[in-house]
């Protein structure tokens, strides 16, 4: 497959997606690769394929001592650079093609191989100082090409109807949209209805989520949707990232983090809120995979440019 936007910042793992000497296959533009974290906090990430028979490292496993990932076929032992790893000698030149990453809050970067296009997004380092990172959920593999995952981040109309049965969602406004080259900034208003205490109790969440809600949403293009909201819990900052993984499949996962008033509320309520993020995971995902193949619309709804902006962004790439 030719690949997909060359050149943009793929958002790949979090650090705690990979936990320590345990290595994580991940796929870029129809490239595999595996990737790993030392004690040190070291992170290396290599083409998943062994250069000597083409079995795939990540069914091998991490030797701690030496910082290497070892293939599962001849236990032949690769560094973090792709040099075969030898007791008696010290291989200079990789055979096995490392992956550049950059790694900055926590947050695993890559331009798979590519003249990098655009800077890193700098709307993390905001949250990280402000906010307390949650976790990771709704990790998910969308059965759908990147573009049709991405604008379902840019329709304000879906919430009325795939999300409207979770969240009681009534309306959704958009009182404010503001482009600027790649990136861009959101106002939206919600008015929801009250949900029923059976509701509640299955997902706690929901209880504290008064009646209008008044959200800001932050782009950069083309893999990340920052969704900040108040409650009466605090404030939540939900970071949803795409990657194409390959041509018809779509990576999404999402970085939680929040700014909790009370550390109490915040245990009651941590899992309850990584469940909610994981529900709109699943309704959207279900809902993109549904779609028959797209057509000329033959309906405009208001809000639209929104997507279109960003589908324009992706067309001119």
């Amino acid at each position: 497959m030719e690949p997909i936007l060359p050149g943009a910042p793929w958002l790949i793992a979090h650090r705690s997606m990979l936990g320590v000497n345990q290595h994580k296959k991940i796929t870029l533009n129809n490239q595999d690769y595996v990737l790993w974290q030392n004690q040190k906090g070291e992170v290396f990430a290599l083409d998943n394929i062994c250069p000597h028979m083409q079995a795939p490292l990540s069914d091998g496993w991490i030797c701690q001592e030496k910082d290497t990932i070892t293939c599962p076929f001849h236990a032949l032992e690769f560094d973090g650079k792709g040099k075969l790893y030898q007791e008696e000698k010290k291989d200079t030149q990789p055979i096995t093609k490392p992956l550049e990453l950059i790694i900055s809050n926590d947050c695993i970067w890559t331009y798979g191989g590519f003249e990098p296009r655009l800077p890193i997004p700098d709307l993390y380092k905001k949250i990280v100082d402000e906010y307390e990172f949650m976790g990771v959920t709704g990790e998910t593999d969308i059965q759908a090409n990147f573009l049709t995952s991405l604008m379902i981040n840019y329709d304000y109309n879906h919430q009325n109807g795939t999300h409207k049965e979770i969240f009681k969602i009534k309306s959704c406004n958009v009182s404010a949209f503001e482009e600027n080259g790649y990136y861009a900034t959101v106002k939206q208003e919600i008015t929801r209805s009250e949900n029923t205490l059976g509701e509640i109790i299955k997902n706690p969440i929901l209880g504290i989520f008064p009646k209008q809600l008044t959200n800001k949403l932050e782009y950069a293009f083309p893999s990340t949707t920052a969704f900040l909201a108040t409650t009466p819990l605090g404030k939540i900052a939900q970071i949803h990232i795409l990657y194409p993984e390959t041509e018809k499949i779509t990576k999404t996962f999402i970085l939680m983090y929040a700014q909790v008033i009370n550390p109490v509320m915040k245990f009651l309520f941590h899992n309850s809120v990584l469940q909610a993020a994981a529900t709109v995971v699943k309704q959207d995902t279900s809902a993109v995979e549904s779609l028959y193949p797209r057509q000329k619309p033959k309906i405009r709804l208001p809000n639209e440019e929104i997507m279109f902006y960003a589908e324009k962004l992706y067309r001119d790439w």
